[in-house]
């Protein structure tokens, strides 16, 4: 179970912080996809992984500190320069370490622990699809991470694909789901939650393999996918179904994840373009 697969790395992640810990690090520990640990580490927390790995180490270098062990070596035993480490302890704790070791204050920063919080309220219907190798055709740009509302940038980029190669991509499209989608993937490893970069990505799927090389193209294997279908507000049902699916569904799912870049497409409705019918597709392994 996902569940105990995070509670494992936070394990991981407090009995290696002298050492250089990398996302991929972690995930590879724990065998869940970089990205899809990413996001359950965010929507879970509500903190970046990154954020929690220098407040853990912070933490555990105030013990240190208590413990009568000097600046410069607790510095360095957690990958400080002497200066970063002044500052960064200085903006966690409000103290500078000489004050802790001095006046012997301990700051604390518990452990995280997951469980699973069902808040309710968004009604997540699924259905099991499969898909043979196919390629994600499209035009892709380095975006602004966004959580809420609607990301200028995406539109922007969307707004950028002329006519023509609207016609190309529906030409090209011979596979359902039968909608333009968007793909987002190649987040930024020590994002916090509004800050960092992701790539962004819309297209359609297509079994062709013969492809202009005005396209941006993502291959995916043979794959089973699990669909969550919502309706609603756009963007704001997409998003909190996102949300839903990652700190209630995934922790909790036996389902071992692929590591394959999750997609959604959105349907308006055409007397309403304030409401939508949208699907999340995530994949996972046999």
């Amino acid at each position: 179970m996902i569940l105990k697969d995070l509670n494992n790395s936070i394990d991981y992640i407090d009995e290696n912080l002298t050492k250089n810990l990398s996302l991929s690090d972690i995930a590879h520990f724990v065998g869940i996809p970089e990205q899809h640990y990413r996001n359950l580490f965010i929507f879970l927390t509500g903190i970046g992984l990154s954020e929690y790995i220098k407040k853990r180490k912070l933490y555990f270098a105030n013990k240190d500190l208590l413990d009568k062990k000097s600046v410069t070596d607790v510095a360095i035993k957690y990958g400080y320069s002497i200066d970063g480490f002044t500052k960064s302890f200085k903006e966690w704790s409000g103290y500078l370490p000489s004050q802790i070791y001095e006046d012997q204050v301990l700051i604390s920063y518990p452990k995280l622990s997951f469980a699973i919080n069902v808040k309710g309220g968004i009604n997540m219907k699924t259905r099991i699809e499969e898909l043979p190798e196919v390629n994600i055709v499209g035009f892709k740009k380095r975006v602004s991470m966004q959580f809420e509302g609607v990301n200028n940038e995406i539109e922007e980029l969307a707004n950028s694909i002329t006519s023509d190669q609207n016609k190309q991509m529906h030409y090209l499209q011979n596979i359902g789901p039968n909608e333009f989608i968007n793909v987002s993937y190649n987040v930024d490893e020590d994002f916090t939650k509004e800050e960092g970069f992701l790539t962004h990505m819309i297209g359609v799927l297509t079994t062709e393999n013969n492809i202009s090389n005005q396209f941006d193209v993502i291959n995916i294997d043979e794959s089973k996918w699990v669909v969550f279908e919502n309706e609603g507000e756009f963007p704001k049902v997409l998003q909190d179904t996102y949300a839903k699916i990652f700190s209630e569904w995934l922790p909790k799912t036996e389902y071992n994840l692929a590591d394959i870049p999750i997609f959604s497409f959105s349907k308006f409705n055409d007397s309403n373009r304030e409401t939508a019918y949208s699907e999340i597709w995530i994949a996972v392994n046999h």
